[in-house]
């Protein structure tokens, strides 16, 4: 999937926490899956180099954000990214995609749209 999301579209963002976060989905590959370290090493340096150059921080967003909704200050890092850039939010998070209708949406949905 995310070789075809890259095809309709190389310019992608994160919030400055992605990396923390990235770097706990690789501790558990490590842990339940029996990745080499190698393999996540390489893993988070491929990622790393898919958000080149749009790495922010939107703290007023997120705390705008926080009193219409019950996700976490972290998810909703994303949320105000998405809505700074005035782009979609793909995403598997299955509390945004309800949360946010029309702004986030699944991969497949975004692959389908384009």
């Amino acid at each position: 999937m995310v070789e075809q999301l890259l095809r309709i579209d190389r310019d992608w963002a994160a919030p400055l926490l992605w990396r923390s976060e990235f770097l706990n989905v690789l501790a558990a590959y490590i842990r339940l899956r029996g990745w080499e370290l190698d393999d996540a090493i390489n893993a988070y340096h491929e990622a790393s180099s898919l958000i080149v150059h749009e790495e922010l921080a939107v703290p007023e967003e997120v705390l705008a954000l926080i009193s219409g909704s019950p996700c976490t200050a972290y998810d909703l890092q994303y949320v105000a990214l998405a809505q700074k850039l005035r782009v979609p939010l793909v995403t598997f998070d299955k509390q945004l995609l309800a949360e946010f209708p029309g702004m986030a949406v699944t991969p497949e949905e975004f692959v389908g749209s384009n």
